[in-house]
């Protein structure tokens, strides 16, 4: 099984489809779990989990850190993706990105479309969740 393994403040979480809460990417035709920790692991050097800030807790374990009574701590990281007819394509994180831009993908008519992917994680039971978003660039 694939996952995805990182340090945030010295604690190591790993990201794979046990701890998966749900992926929202209804768009994106195959686009699932094992590509998106397959996009990790190629930029993981690219990959910076950071805090952000949602108003409802973690559904998992109704747990994640309470910052006052409206808003609740997270890891986040989010990527870009690119598709064409609504398969990917190429991710703003993979090794063959750092050779072209999204203004060269689009004019040569490889991508049509461009959607930003969310992992959200809760810290205290380690759940995440995919969440996938069209967006223009």
């Amino acid at each position: 099984m694939n996952n995805f393994k990182f340090k945030h403040k010295d604690e190591e979480f790993i990201l794979s489809e046990d701890n998966l809460s749900y992926i929202e990417a209804e768009e994106v035709q195959d686009f699932t779990i094992g590509k998106v920790l397959e996009i990790l692991e190629e930029g993981k050097e690219k990959v910076e989990f950071d805090y952000e800030y949602y108003a409802d807790n973690c559904e998992a374990c109704g747990n994640s850190e309470a910052i006052d009574k409206k808003h609740y701590r997270y890891l986040e990281y989010h990527f870009y993706i690119f598709t064409k007819e609504g398969k990917y394509i190429i991710s703003n994180i993979s090794n063959e990105f750092e050779t072209t831009t999204y203004s060269q993908l689009e004019r040569m008519k490889k991508i049509d479309e461009s959607y930003i992917v969310s992992i959200i994680i809760c810290e205290s039971c380690k759940n995440f969740a995919i969440e996938v978003e069209q967006c223009d660039m």
